[in-house]
Formats: C-alpha cells, sequence, structure tokens
C-alpha cells in the first residue's frame, strides 16, 4: 500500500539536487535550533518571573515575621507577668529564651561550615587536565605549511 502524499514527496525530492537538499536541510536545522533558542529563552523568562515574585512573596513574609518579633516578645513578658513574677525578670527571661536560640542557631551553623570541603573531584580533574596540558607538545609544521597559512 502507498499513500498518495508521500508519492508526491518523493518525486519532488527527486528533483531536487543533492546541493538543494543538503541546502534545505541546513536551513531547517537552523530554524529548528533558533525555534529551540527561542523556546528556552520564553522557558527561562517563566522561571525568573515566577523566581522574583517568590522571592518578593518570601521577603515580605520575613518582614512580617520580622515585625512580629517584638509584638510577640511583649506578650510572652508580660504573660509571664500574668503568672506573678516580677516584670523585669518577665522580659529577662524572654531575652534569655532569645539568646539560647540564637546559641543554638549559631551551633547549627558552625557544625554545617565545618563540613564543608573544598570541591576535591573538580580539583583533581583540573589537576588532570592540567598535567595532560603540560605534556602535549604542537604538531611540527613543515616550512611550506608556514607560508600557506
Amino acid at each position: 500500500m502507498s499513500d498518495p502524499g508521500n508519492s508526491t514527496v518523493n518525486a519532488v525530492g527527486a528533483d531536487r539536487s543533492l546541493g538543494q537538499l543538503v541546502a534545505s536541510a541546513t536551513a531547517e536545522m537552523s530554524a529548528l535550533v533558533h525555534d529551540e533558542i527561542a523556546l528556552a529563552k520564553a522557558e527561562l523568562r517563566q522561571d525568573v518571573k515566577r523566581g522574583a515574585i517568590g522571592g518578593t512573596a518570601i521577603t515580605i513574609a520575613g518582614v512580617f515575621v520580622l515585625f512580629s518579633l517584638p509584638v510577640l516578645s511583649f506578650a510572652a513578658a508580660y504573660g509571664i507577668h500574668n503568672l506573678g513574677l516580677g516584670l523585669a525578670w518577665s522580659f529577662l527571661i524572654v531575652g534569655g529564651a532569645f539568646l539560647a536560640l540564637a546559641g543554638l542557631a549559631a551551633l547549627l551553623a558552625v557544625t554545617k561550615f565545618k563540613k564543608v570541603k573544598p570541591p576535591e573531584r573538580s580539583i583533581a580533574s583540573a589537576k588532570q587536565t592540567a598535567a595532560v596540558l603540560q605534556n602535549v607538545k604542537p604538531h611540527p609544521r613543515s616550512a611550506q605549511d608556514r607560508v600557506s597559512v
């Protein structure tokens, strides 16, 4: 069974020379690459826009959390004061709790920073590449090759 659509394509393709076919394939490949690049740019623009919106939202959330800390601190201090402790001691307890939390966060940060190591595989690869390139010698060219260049 043959498809009538394919027979017309084959007849048109048979009339074109090999050079025309290569030129056509090259043009189509170039158009495909340009379209792929345009698609990648569009996707990147969309991702950057989403990232910017997300970053703005998280920044706004952080500002609201920052503004709520003094209010919550006063509420905690006055709540402790209502339990019968003096107001100064209540604020001191809340401040001490914040210092303890800051100390825990700093301890966590120090332990994580100690685990950071240099990129050993990348360094080894770079050293290996440098060693290979040091052993490479240029190909000797004859006097005739130097003149023709």
